[in-house]
C-alpha cells in the first residue's frame, strides 16, 4: 500500500495549494530547534515479528502455523540488548488496533471482512480502533492495552523512548472505536451522508453509490482460502473516498482500498476550509503556534486526531511517527504538534513526507521534528551502491538541506523499503556498511535502522501478500537473520554466523560512537571536490567530509566500492585546519570504529595531508588525538 507514491504526491496536492507562496514568503533564517545535546537513534521493531520465534514460513500462513510475536517478547534482557547496540528510542511499529483477518469476538472486537484487509494479519497502517491497541500482541487479549502500558514501563526502565505510529490521512475501512473514551464520538458518526463534502464531516462521500470491492485476475484475499465473509462484497453506501484520494465507488486493486480518506477541511477543488497560518509563525515556537490556534474554529476531523494524540501521550508514549504526513494540510500539523508539545516539550514527532518542495513547509509550519531523507540522501545512497551514480552527488544534497540538515532524519532499511542486503538493493550487507556510516555520521539529525539489519536481515521470505525484498507488514512471517539472533528468546546472538556476529559488532560500535560525540552535533564541511580534483589515487567510490566541535575533531572516509582498494594523501584544505587551530606538525589520529593507529595527520604551511589506504566498502572515522 505505502509504496504507490506516486498516487500519494498527487493527491497531496489537494492539501498543499498555495504552500509555496508561503515558503518563499518566509525569513532566511534558520530554525532555532531543540537540538539535542546528542545523536539520536532510533530501532524501528515491526512489533508482530520482533518475537516471533516460528520458522515455518508458508505463504499465506495462519498465525498458528507462522507464529506471531507479542508485546511480552520484549523481556528485560531484549530491552537491554537493543540499548547496548547504541539505541535511544524505540518505534514499536503496528501498535495501534488495525484491520485483520483473525476471530476476537470473544474479546468483543467484529470479524473484519477479507475483502477489505491485505494480507491474512492485516495493514497496520489500516487501523480500526485508535483507542486500543492490537489483539495479536498480547497474551491475554482482554488485557492487551494493560499489557502494552507494562511494555512502556519496561522500555522507560531500560533508558529508551518509545514511539509509536499514528496514521492520519486514513483509517480501516470498517473503523470501531469500541474503546473510545468516555464522550468520544466515533469517526463519521455525526457525518452528512448525502453529501460529498462538508467541512466537519470526517469523511469524503459519493452520494448515491454504493462501495464496490475492487477485483484483479492477479490477486485473491486469503489466496483464493475459504472464508465466511469472502464474497467479493462489503456494505458501504454511500461509497467514501478511498485513502490514497480514489473518488471511484469502486477504486482500483492498486488504490489503497482497505482504508478511507479522513477530511481535514480540504474542498474537493483543494481550496482550505480553515483558518491558514500567517507567514510571520514559520520561524516561531511551538507555544506561539499553539496560542494562535485557541479559540480557532477548526475542523472536527482536527480534533479528533489531536485528542489520540494526547490520549497517547499521557499514557506514556514519548514520539509518534506520521504516516504520509504531506498528504495532511500543515496547519492541521501545527495545530495537533504543538499540543503535543505543550503537553510534553521533549516528544519526538517524525513524519514520512517525499516531497522535497515540501519539506520547510512541514517543518516550518508544520511543526515537525524530523522528515525522512527519503527522496534526497536514500535514493542517492541507493543509487550509488546499485552502481548507477558516483558519490559526489551528496556534497549537492547536503548543501540544499544544509538550513534544515537536523531535521532530516537517515535510514536505509525500514518496513516500506526493499532491505538493504537484499539481491534487488545492495546484495550483501557488508555493502551497506560505509552507507550507514556516511548515514550516522553526515548530520546532526537522528538515524533510523530497522530490526535485523544490523544482522544482515534480507527479506527473502515470500509471505503470501508480501512478497521477497521486503519485511511483510500484511503476513505471519518469520524474520530469519534477526531470529538467529533472537536465539529462542535468548537475545544472545547465540545462533548467528560468526560474519553475522561481526557484523552486528559494526553496527554497536558505529551507533554507540554517534550517541557519544560531540563533534557529530557540530560543525560539517564537505572535502570531497577539492580531493576529487586534486588527489592522485582518490578513486570514484571514496567520499569525504569532516565534522568538529570546540573538543573533538573528526576526518570521515567511505570507500563505497565494493572492489577497489584505494591509497591516497587525503588533503585537509586550509580553511579547515585554521577552523581547527591546528599549527604545523604532526598529529595522530585513531579511528573511533575500531581503534585502529598508526596513521597521522600532517600539517604543514597550513594545509593537511594523511596517507590513507582503505579497502572495499571500508570507512574511518578518525578523531584528531591531541
Amino acid at each position: 500500500m505505502k509504496k504507490l507514491i506516486t498516487a500519494a504526491l498527487i493527491i497531496a496536492t489537494i492539501t498543499v495549494s498555495a504552500q509555496d507562496k508561503k515558503t518563499r514568503s518566509m525569513p532566511e533564517k534558520r530554525i532555532e530547534a531543540a537540538t539535542p545535546e546528542k545523536k539520536v537513534v532510533v530501532y524501528q521493531v515491526f512489533t508482530r515479528l520482533f518475537g516471533n520465534k516460528k520458522t515455518a514460513n508458508k505463504p499465506w500462513g495462519r498465525k498458528e502455523q507462522n507464529g506471531v510475536g507479542k508485546f511480552s517478547d520484549f523481556t528485560d534482557r531484549a530491552l537491554s540488548e537493543i540499548k547496548k547496540l547504541g539505541v535511544t528510542h524505540i518505534w514499536y511499529t503496528g501498535v495501534p488496533h488495525h484491520a485483520m483477518v483473525a476471530d476476537y469476538t470473544a474479546y468483543g472486537i467484529s470479524n473484519d471482512d477479507p475483502d477489505v484487509v491485505k494480507g491474512r494479519a492485516g495493514s497496520p497502517y489500516a487501523v480500526k480502533d485508535y483507542y486500543n491497541v492490537d489483539p495479536d500482541l498480547a497474551d491475554d487479549p482482554s488485557q492487551r492495552l494493560q499489557e502494552f502500558k507494562a511494555l512502556i514501563e519496561r522500555t522507560h526502565k531500560h533508558g529508551l523512548k518509545v514511539i509509536i505510529d499514528i496514521v492520519p490521512n486514513h483509517i480501516a475501512r470498517k473503523y470501531e472505536g469500541k474503546s473510545n473514551p468516555k464522550g468520544v464520538k466515533d469517526f463519521g458518526a455525526d457525518d452528512d451522508t448525502s453529501v460529498e463534502y462538508k467541512r466537519n464531516n470526517n469523511f469524503y462521500y459519493i452520494p448515491g453509490k454504493p462501495f464496490e470491492v475492487p477485483v484483479s485476475e492477479h490477486y485473491k484475499p486469503l489466496n483464493g482460502e475459504k472464508n465466511p465473509l469472502l464474497d467479493g462484497k462489503f456494505t458501504e453506501n454511500p461509497a467514501k473516498w478511498t485513502g490514497n484520494g480514489s473518488r471511484e465507488p469502486k477504486p482500483n486493486i492498486d488504490d489503497w482500498y482497505e482504508t478511507v480518506k479522513i477530511n481535514y477541511g480540504v474542498r474537493p477543488d483543494g481550496t482550505k476550509d480553515f483558518p491558514e497560518l500567517p507567514a510571520g509563525l514559520a520561524d516561531r515556537s511551538y507555544q506561539e503556534h499553539y496560542r494562535f490556534w485557541q479559540n480557532k474554529d477548526v475542523p472536527d476531523s482536527w480534533k479528533k486526531f489531536r485528542d489520540i494524540a494526547l490520549y497517547w501521550t499521557g499514557m506514556g508514549v514519548d514520539g509518534f511517527r506520521y504516516d504520509m504526513a504531506e498528504m495532511v494540510p500543515y496547519e492541521f500539523w501545527s495545530y495537533m504538534n504543538s499540543a503535543i508539545k505543550m503537553r510534553n516539550p521533549d516528544a519526538f514527532l517524525m513524519a514520512e513526507v517525499y516531497n522535497p518542495k515540501e519539506y520547510r513547509n512541514y517543518i516550518k509550519f508544520g511543526k515537525m521534528d524530523y522528515l525522512y531523507d527519503k527522496v534526497e540522501t536514500y535514493d542517492m545512497l541507493k543509487a550509488v551502491i546499485q552502481g548507477k551514480s558516483l558519490p559526489d552527488p551528496l556534497a549537492e544534497i547536503q548543501g540544499r538541506l544544509s538550513d534544515i540538515e537536523h531535521h532530516m532524519l537517515h535510514f536505509l532499511d525500514n518496513h516500506d523499503e526493499q532491505r538493504v542486503a537484499n539481491a534487488e538493493f545492495g546484495g550483501t550487507p557488508e555493502k551497506a556498511k560505509p552507507l550507514m556510516v556516511y548515514s550516522a555520521t553526515v548530520g546532526t539529525s537522528p538515524t533510523m535502522i530497522y530490526f535485523g539489519q544490523e544482522v544482515g536481515e534480507a527479506g527473502n521470505e515470500d509471505a503470501g501478500f508480501g512478497k521477497p525484498s521486503r519485511t511483510s507488514i500484511f503476513d505471519y512471517i518469520g524474520v530469519p537473520s534477526h531470529q538467529r539472533w533472537m536465539n529462542n528468546g535468548e537475545f544472545d546472538g547465540g545462533q548467528l554466523s560468526p560474519e553475522e556476529k561481526q557484523l552486528r559488532d559494526f553496527y554497536s560500535r558505529l551507533l554507540n560512537f554517534t550517541i557519544k560525540s560531540d563533534a557529530l552535533m557540530g560543525k560539517y564541511q564537505d572535502i570531497q571536490n577539492i580531493n576529487r580534483k586534486k588527489t592522485k589515487g582518490y578513486s570514484e567510490g571514496i567520499y569525504s567530509f569532516v565534522r568538529w566541535s570546540d573538543n573533538e575533531k573528526l576526518l570521515v572516509i567511505n570507500n563505497f566500492s565494493w572492489v577497489t582498494r584505494s591509497h591516497f594523501n587525503l588533503v585537509i584544505p586550509a580553511d579547515v585546519i585554521q577552523s581547527w587551530a591546528l599549527p604545523d606538525g604532526i598529529y595522530r589520529l585513531q579511528d573511533q570504529l575500531y581503534q585502529r593507529e598508526g596513521v597521522k595527520l600532517i600539517v604543514e604551511k597550513g594545509i593537511g595531508t594523511v596517507d590513507v589506504a582503505i579497502n572495499p566498502s571500508e570507512s574511518f572515522i578518525f578523531k584528531v588525538m591531541q
